[in-house]
C-alpha cells in the first residue's frame, strides 16, 4: 500500500457536525423522533400545558410550546452541545433516573439535520431569549419578549442530508406518527393538558388535571369505553415490587396487530417483550393466535429496578426482575378477564367478522363497575350474568364421567374408566373458591353457598333440577339456543364443548399446570383401552432420529402405549378411551401429533415440561373428542353442556379463541322489531 493511501487510514477525531450527526442517525429517525425528544424535555421543565404544531407531517415545521420553568439564557448555547444535561450528575445517578430524558443528546442531535430555533424566558428573568442553530451554524443568544416557558421550532428536517429525508414516509403517514407520539405522552401524564395541531387543524385537545381513566378513554375513543375492564395489581414497596393499573379490551375487540397495545415504566413509553408476552398469555384461548387484545399498563416501581439507558431511542427498558413483572402483568391481566362477562352480543361481533355494526358489548339495566352488564369488581366467575346455576366440582365431575356425547346419545359413561378427582380440577372451574349466594331462575339456591363451592361433610350435593326457564332449543343440530336475564343466548355446541373437554384435559394432563400441592392435584395420565390388534403408525424421520424417546412421557400421559416396530414405525397397543369411542383413529391423531410435536418442538422441550406446546395437543384432543356440528343432543345433555356455560374457565371461547357463544340482548331485540 502507498504512503498516501497509508494516511488515509489514519484514526482521526471527527468533526463535531458528523458525529452529531451520526448520533442523530440513532436518536432522531422521523419526525416523530423530535416530537417525542422535545416534549419529553418539556415535560421534565414541569410544564402544565403542551401545545405540538406540525406542518407537512412535521417534515416542514413542528413546534413546541410549554409553560415550563424555562431555560436561563447563559444556559441556552449549552442545550445545544452534546451530553449537556441538567438532570444527572454522575454516573450513579444512572443507577435511579427520574427524568425522561437524562443523555443531553437530543438537541444537538436535532440542530444538526434541521433549523432550529430555542425562544425561552426562565421563571427568574424580567424576558425571554432566543437562539438558532443550523448544521454547524449557531447563533448569538438575543432577548426577545415572551411569556415564561419554552417554544421549540423545528424546521426542513434533513435539509443537509437529502439522503435520510428520501427515507421518509408520506406527510399523512409522519402525522400519524406523531400524533402516536403525543397519545402516548399524554396517557402517560394525565396532570398536563396536550394540544395538536396538524396543518392548522386541532387533532387533540385534552385538559389538564384529568384523571388516569378519563385520560386513557378520551384517548382511545368513547365508543370503547364499555369494552374495557379495569386491571390493577399492587406489590409496590420502596425497594421491590410493582404496582399496575390498566384498561384492557374485551376479546370483541381484539385487533390484527399491536398498535393498540400502550405500555407505560415510570411514565415512559416502552415496547417490552415480557409484557408483550404475559399478554398474549393472559388472552390465550379468549382470542385468536393471529389477533392482539387492545390494553394500556401502567407500571410504577423503583427506579432501581428498572434499567432506562439500553436504547439510543429509549423506548426500551430491562427490568431488574422481568419474571416479577411477568408474573404481576400475567395475574392483573388475567384477573379482570375473569370478573367479566365476556359473551359478546350479536352486534358487537360483528365488526370482527367483516360485517357491519355496532362495536361494545351491549349494555343491560344492570351494570358493574367495569361497566359491562352482570359483572363486579368482586365477581369471581365467568358468565357472572347466566341465568343458569353454577354446578359445584363434584357436579363437573359428575357430567365428565357419565357424558361423552355422541349420535347414538344417552349412553353412559362409567363403563369407560374413572374420571379425574373432584380436587384435579377444582380449579378448572371458576367461582369455586368464593361463597355464592346467587339464585337460579326458579329461586333456588344453587351448590356451594357459603361454603366456597365444597359441600358438607358427609352431605351430597344435589344437581338443581332443570326449570321452564332452563330449556334449550338446538337447531340444525349445532346451535343451542337458551336465555338469560340479558337476552337471548345462541351457543355453538361443538366450541362449547370443546372448552369443557380442554379444562377436563387440562385438568387431567397438566394438573392444570401448578405444582401439585397434594396428590389429587397431580398430573395423571388418562385412562386407556387396549386395541386387539396394534395400529401400526408411521413416524416422520425428524422425530425417529432423535425425539421420540423424549415423547415418550408424553404419549403415556394422553393414554397412549406404543412399542417400537422399526426405524419409522409404531405399534400402538392402547389409545385414550374417550377418543376411541368418539371413533377417532389412531393412526390419523398420531399423524397429526407428531406434526404438531415437529412445528412446536415438543420433543425438545419435553425434558422442561413444554407445557405451553403440550396445551396445543390438548386442544387438537379436545376438538376432536367434543360434539361435533351434526349430533343430536339429549334435553338433558343440552341443559347440562350449557351450565357448564358459568363454572368452566373461559367458557365465552373456544381454546382457539372463537366465540363459543353470543348474545342477543333485548335492547337489541327492541332495535331489531323497531320498539326502541
Amino acid at each position: 500500500m502507498s504512503t498516501e493511501a497509508l494516511a488515509d487510514h489514519r484514526i482521526l477525531i471527527l468533526p463535531t457536525l458528523v458525529a452529531n450527526q451520526i448520533a442523530a442517525g440513532e436518536v432522531v429517525e422521523r419526525p416523530a423522533s423530535v416530537v417525542k425528544e422535545t416534549v419529553e424535555n418539556a415535560i421534565d421543565a414541569g410544564a402544565t400545558r403542551i401545545t405540538v404544531e406540525i406542518e407537512q407531517g412535521g417534515i416542514e415545521l413542528i413546534r413546541v410550546t410549554a409553560d415550563g420553568g424555562g431555560i436561563l439564557p447563559d444556559d441556552l448555547p449549552l442545550a445545544l452541545a452534546p451530553h449537556a444535561t441538567s438532570k444527572i450528575r454522575t454516573a450513579e445517578d444512572l443507577e435511579h433516573v427520574e427524568t425522561l430524558g437524562f443523555r443531553g443528546e437530543a438537541l444537538a442531535s436535532i440542530s444538526s439535520v434541521a433549523r432550529l430555533s430555542i425562544r425561552s424566558r426562565h421563571t427568574s428573568e424580567p424576558a425571554a431569549s432566543v437562539i438558532e442553530a443550523a448544521g454547524e451554524d449557531v447563533s448569538a443568544v438575543r432577548p426577545e419578549a415572551g411569556s415564561v416557558g419554552t417554544v421549540l421550532t423545528v424546521r426542513n428536517l434533513f435539509f443537509n442530508t437529502p439522503a435520510r429525508r428520501k427515507f421518509l414516509r408520506t406527510p399523512t403517514t409522519e402525522q400519524g406518527r406523531c400524533a402516536e407520539i403525543v397519545e402516548d405522552l399524554a396517557m402517560a401524564h394525565p396532570a398536563i393538558g396536550f394540544t395538536f395541531i396538524t396543518d392548522g387543524r386541532t387533532m387533540i385537545d385534552l385538559p389538564p388535571g384529568q384523571t388516569l381513566r378519563r385520560r386513557v378513554i378520551d384517548v382511545l375513543g368513547k365508543e370503547l369505553e364499555p369494552e374495557l375492564l379495569e386491571a390493577h395489581a399492587d406489590s409496590f414497596d420502596d425497594a421491590r415490587g410493582i404496582a399496575l393499573w390498566g384498561l384492557v379490551g374485551t376479546p370483541a375487540i381484539a385487533r390484527a396487530n399491536r398498535n393498540k397495545q400502550r405500555v407505560f415504566v415510570r411514565g415512559r413509553s416502552v415496547r417490552d417483550k415480557t409484557i408483550q408476552h404475559a399478554l398474549s398469555e393472559a388472552y390465550r384461548g379468549l382470542i385468536e393466535p393471529s389477533r392482539h387484545p387492545t390494553a394500556v399498563l401502567v407500571l410504577d416501581m423503583a427506579a432501581t429496578a428498572v434499567d432506562v439507558n439500553v436504547h439510543p431511542a429509549k423506548s426500551e427498558v430491562r427490568f431488574r426482575d422481568s419474571s416479577l413483572v411477568h408474573s404481576v402483568v400475567l395475574r392483573a391481566v388475567r384477573e379482570a378477564l375473569r370478573r367479566a362477562d365476556l359473551t359478546p352480543s350479536v352486534f358487537s361481533i360483528r365488526p370482527q367478522l367483516g360485517g357491519l355494526g355496532r362495536t361494545g358489548v351491549s349494555g343491560g339495566a344492570n351494570g358493574g363497575s367495569n361497566g359491562l352488564p352482570g359483572s363486579s369488581a368482586s365477581s369471581g366467575g365467568y358468565d357472572s350474568g347466566s341465568a343458569f346455576a353454577q354446578p359445584s366440582p363434584r357436579a363437573f365431575a359428575d357430567f365428565v364421567q357419565r357424558w361423552t356425547p355422541r349420535p347414538a346419545a344417552n349412553e353412559g359413561f362409567s363403563s369407560r374408566g374413572s374420571t379425574p378427582s373432584v380436587e384435579s380440577i377444582r380449579e378448572a372451574i371458576r367461582g369455586t373458591d368464593a361463597p355464592n349466594t346467587a339464585t337460579t331462575p326458579d329461586g333456588t339456591t344453587p351448590i356451594g353457598d357459603g361454603d366456597s363451592g365444597h359441600a358438607a361433610s358427609g352431605d351430597t350435593p344435589v344437581i338443581p333440577q332443570p326449570t321452564p326457564a332452563e330449556r334449550v332449543l338446538q337447531v340444525h343440530k349445532s346451535y343451542l339456543v337458551t336465555e338469560d336475564e340479558q337476552g337471548v343466548v345462541i351457543i355453538d355446541q361443538h366450541a362449547l364443548h370443546e372448552r369443557v373437554m380442554f379444562e377436563y384435559l387440562c385438568a387431567r394432563v397438566l394438573g392444570d399446570g401448578r405444582e401439585a400441592e397434594s396428590e389429587s392435584h397431580a398430573p395423571t395420565p388418562l385412562e386407556s383401552q387396549r386395541l386387539l390388534m396394534p395400529e401400526v403408525v408411521e413416524v416422520p424421520r425428524s422425530i425417529a432420529s432423535g425425539g421420540l424417546d423424549q415423547l415418550a412421557p408424553i404419549l403415556s400421559r394422553l393414554g397412549i402405549e406404543a412399542s417400537v416396530l422399526g426405524p419409522t414405525t409404531l405399534g400402538v397397543i392402547a389409545f385414550p378411551t374417550f377418543l376411541f369411542d368418539r371413533n377417532v383413529e389412531a393412526q390419523e391423531f398420531l399423524k397429526e401429533f407428531f406434526d404438531k410435536a415437529e412445528q412446536l418442538g415438543l420433543s425438545d422441550s419435553a425434558k422442561n415440561a413444554g407445557e405451553e406446546a403440550l396445551r396445543e395437543v390438548l386442544d387438537m384432543m379436545a376438538c376432536k373428542a367434543a360434539v361435533k356440528a351434526g349430533d343430536r343432543l339429549t334435553p338433558t345433555e343440552l341443559i347440562e353442556l350449557v351450565k357448564l356455560r358459568g363454572a368452566v374457565e373461559r367458557s365465552s371461547n373456544c381454546p382457539h379463541g372463537r366465540p363459543t357463544s353470543i348474545r342477543l340482548t333485548i335492547r337489541d331485540l327492541e332495535k331489531l322489531f323497531g320498539r326502541s
